[in-house]
């Protein structure tokens, strides 16, 4: 049978926020649904939103059920997205897998070897890839709207406490070291975006700190500027800790400006001295790009070919993560081939 003339088995691997995010995206796109997550709560909460079929909370018995499935996604935390994937790729199970690939460029390199020794498919779920503001944004770029560019701003500020407001925000794995939780890691979309949108800097100097009262083991505050030998400077902020919540893009070029905010979602451009901007509104959701995300696993499961975010933009990113926190241990700028031809120890 073709997946055009059944439903698609996909299994969810983490009842999270995240997991049941997917979930729902893939039953409404006809796929049926399977999960795994050691803690049953997660699991009730993800049937009392849509039907699940099988259910696992040993992770070896959901991988014994593997070739059941056309595809897995893996949404645990970032410190399980190595290992798990692997485990379903040695089955060729296509894989969705959560962004950041893992918490460190080593594991990371690890996967990308084995998509090299499996062949199988992994689709990357950085989702503002897929987010039309930006994709707005990137076209206008790519066109010369604004000119040579000059200088970029990246802003990520949300207090962590607000992110999951049905649990303690201390037991939210973003609150972990050990998980893979923090700042630098879970908004690593930035950094994506970044080299999305502009290609790979040439060096980068940054400070990853815990600067905040929140109860965390991990980074809570990171500031970088990234340097491109073509004169573009990058500025990135992001913190778990600020009130109003703020994310936003500015572009400035030497004719004009680009600035893309997510709330309300607005692509503006101007290049007038007084700030006259021309808008464009967009009506989407935020759930419309994942929604994206799913519609291009579901048409890599037959054609077996991640476009918009694969294996290989993951370790770029992990590069430059790992470029960060060199320049925060040694105080310096940290030049990009440093870390190009890193490989596992």
């Amino acid at each position: 049978m073709t997946l055009e003339s059944q439903a698609a088995k996909i299994l969810v691997v983490g009842a999270g926020s995240a997991g049941r995010r997917h979930a729902r995206n893939f039953q409404s796109l006809g796929a049926s649904i399977d999960c795994f997550d050691p803690r049953s709560d997660r699991y009730e909460e993800m049937r009392s939103e849509i039907p699940v079929n099988a259910s696992y909370k040993v992770f070896d018995d959901a991988l014994a059920a593997a070739k059941r499935y056309q595809g897995v996604v893996i949404a645990s935390p970032p410190a399980f997205h190595v290992d798990q994937s692997i485990a379903f790729m040695r089955f060729g199970v296509p894989v969705l897998l959560e962004k950041p690939i893992s918490p460190d460029l080593k594991s990371a390199l690890r996967l990308q070897e084995a998509v090299q020794e499996t062949k199988t498919p992994v689709l990357l779920g950085y989702s503002y890839r897929w987010w039309p503001p930006l994709l707005e944004m990137r076209k206008r770029i790519d066109a010369g709207a604004i000119g040579v560019l000059r200088h970029a701003r990246f802003v990520m500020s949300a207090h962590l406490a607000d992110w999951h407001p049905w649990e303690r925000y201390q037991d939210f794995f973003m609150a972990s070291r050990e998980l893979g939780g923090g700042a630098l890691l879970d908004e690593s979309h930035f950094l994506d975006l970044m080299v999305w949108l502009f290609g790979r800097p040439e060096a980068l100097t940054g400070r990853v700190e815990h600067l905040s009262s929140l109860e965390i083991s991990t980074d809570d505050n990171v500031d970088l500027i990234a340097e491109y030998s073509n004169g573009l400077r990058v500025s990135i902020h992001l913190d778990l800790y600020g009130r109003p919540h703020e994310k936003s893009v500015t572009v400035v070029g030497e004719n004009g400006t680009l600035h893309c905010g997510f709330d309300p979602n607005i692509v503006r451009q101007s290049a007038n001295p007084g700030g006259d901007w021309n808008a464009t509104v967009f009506n989407c959701e935020r759930n419309d790009m994942f929604l994206g995300v799913a519609r291009e696993f579901m048409g890599m499961l037959r054609d077996r070919k991640p476009r918009t975010c694969t294996v290989t933009d993951g370790v770029e990113v992990l590069r430059l993560v790992e470029m960060v926190r060199r320049s925060t241990r040694e105080r310096r700028p940290v030049m990009f081939q440093e870390v190009e031809h890193c490989v596992p120890s």
